[in-house]
């Protein structure tokens, strides 16, 4: 288990530095919008606070899937659990999601799919690999005979 939790830890910190650069981006793009016009000495320090903090969870998170004796489903509920729960309190407190009901339930809904279009994109890519070396070890196989 000690294993799996500096796994985690190793991850998140590769990847906690992400967080203030999308923070960056996002706060340009809201900019550029005319969305944002001037932000507070604490929304940035919220928002780059809140962002390490996800990036953190979201990078070490993915060490769920290295837990050999966890089966792939309960893996994914996991990791896509935690990560809802990250990024909903992170629109929260940043105050980029209104408090509701409706709100909330629009942000789950986009959540899920986005979430569903990676996994089906990591479905393939990962189904296209494996029929491709299938198909190698095959032939290879067929050459022995």
């Amino acid at each position: 288990m000690n294993r799996h939790i500096w796994d985690f830890v190793r991850r998140g910190c590769a990847a906690c530095g992400f967080g203030p650069l999308v923070l960056a981006v996002l706060y340009l793009v809201l900019q550029q919008q005319g969305t944002l016009e001037f932000l507070t000495v604490d929304q940035v320090c919220h928002g780059i606070f809140s962002l390490s903090a996800l990036a953190f969870i979201a990078g070490g998170m993915n060490f769920i899937y290295q837990i050999e004796q966890l089966p792939l489903m309960a893996a994914i509920s996991i990791h896509g659990s935690v990560l809802y729960i990250s990024y909903l309190a992170t629109y929260l407190i940043n105050g980029w999601l209104e408090w509701g009901i409706v709100p909330t339930l629009v942000f789950t809904g986009i959540f899920l799919i986005v979430y569903l279009v990676i996994w089906v994109i990591i479905y393939s890519v990962i189904k296209k690999n494996t029929d491709r070396i299938n198909e190698i070890l095959k032939q290879k196989q067929h050459d022995l005979s």
